[in-house]
């Protein structure tokens, strides 16, 4: 699984001032869901990123607002 990291994306949406809200309505899901999507309890879509990439941040890239890393089970 890849889990997305998205500290680069909240520093970004504080220095232009946008909020989990307007990220939500972007993308059109609820706030709930949003919250899940930024805590890592679920996942990302591709098309998402980059909705919210093109309207809020234009000039960054994808890898920069959603870092990401390969996650594995440990084998115990």
């Amino acid at each position: 699984m890849v889990a997305i990291k998205c500290n680069n994306l909240e520093a970004e949406m504080k220095r232009i001032g946008v909020s989990r809200s307007e990220i939500a309505e972007c993308i059109d899901v609820s706030y709930r869901t949003i919250h899940s999507r930024f805590n890592g309890e679920s996942e990302w879509l591709y098309i998402e990123c980059i909705k919210i990439r093109d309207k809020f941040f234009p000039k960054l890239e994808l890898d920069y607002l959603f870092a990401s890393e390969e996650t594995g089970k440990e084998n115990n």
